[in-house]
């Protein structure tokens, strides 16, 4: 039976774990490097997403799949966690905390567009408006606003901060006909992946990072960010008597992340990543209007 006040409890849990990995991984990527982050955040990630399906009886679901959803793993897993947090780290391993974060949150727009190409769909005056008004604020946090100019903060930084959500955008897109249990899969997609990244941090930055500390940066990402939000936001969506009024906490992440990044990154927020946020949000606002619009 749906369970209004659970879904936003666990929504609500789940928004503030999110607000606070920006800042985890900014702290985090100054004891490693971003490769070594991803190994060591994917292995905890993968204990505590077998420990959750452990403590609730549902470990077996990982060994009764098919040979397909096996394969579906592999692929899955080389986009996510593989790909997309490697871009991810590399990207906020090149930029403020307050720039990538704003920058990553433009996915849901990225799917628009690829939606385009890749499932054939058209899209409407609001939703190309939702592109430009939100990647107008790509544009003034990049450049801290001055518009003039268009000096960009570390421009290769900016390039995998959107890069990132290309691919992100791309595993939702082919993600949405995955048939595995979502949190099943979600675990052998991070135990796929981590031949791949173990591969790539032999090949790069060797195992042992810059300080210890680093692994405590990274069980907390692993453990918070790729494991318990996920299984608490879907429990949200599973509970939600209303989906719509629990996907407006989503809107609440990004600032709280900001407040987050000044107290614990120390970073002094600037006028035009707030300037800059604001249009990303509002470009998302306008984004779900329009597709409530062409539900029935």
């Amino acid at each position: 039976m749906p369970d209004q006040r659970k879904a936003t409890l666990h929504g609500l849990m789940a928004v503030l774990m999110w607000s606070t990995v920006a800042s985890a991984f900014k702290l985090s990527l100054r004891h490693m490097d971003p490769v070594q982050l991803l190994l060591y955040s994917s292995l905890a990630s993968t204990a505590c997403l077998g420990a959750l399906l452990a403590a609730k009886g549902r470990l077996g679901l990982v060994f009764s799949m098919t040979r397909r959803q096996y394969l579906r793993a592999i692929l899955f897993g080389a986009l996510n966690p593989f790909l997309y947090y490697l871009i991810l780290f590399a990207a906020y391993d090149r930029l403020p905390a307050q720039l990538a974060q704003p920058i990553n949150y433009t996915w849901a727009i990225t799917m628009t567009l690829l939606s385009i190409p890749l499932l054939g769909q058209r899209i409407g005056r609001r939703d190309l408006l939702a592109v430009v008004v939100g990647y107008a604020g790509v544009v003034v946090i990049s450049t801290r606003g001055n518009l003039a100019g268009l000096s960009f903060e570390s421009p290769a930084g900016v390039a995998l901060a959107l890069l990132s959500t290309v691919v992100w955008a791309v595993y939702w897109i082919y993600g949405a006909r995955d048939d595995r249990d979502p949190v099943a899969g979600l675990l052998l997609n991070f135990a796929a992946s981590l031949p791949m990244t173990l591969a790539a941090c032999l090949l790069t930055s060797g195992l042992v990072p810059k300080s210890p500390l680093g692994f405590l940066g990274a069980a907390y990402v692993g453990v918070f960010e790729m494991g318990l939000a996920f299984v608490l936001w879907l429990s949200a969506v599973r509970n939600a008597e209303n989906t719509a009024r629990l996907a407006n906490l989503i809107f609440l992440s990004p600032f709280l992340s900001l407040v987050f990044i000044h107290v614990f990154v120390g970073e002094e927020i600037l006028p035009s990543t707030f300037a800059g946020l604001f249009l990303i949000m509002a470009g998302l606002a306008i984004q779900r209007t329009a597709k409530a619009k062409k539900a029935p």
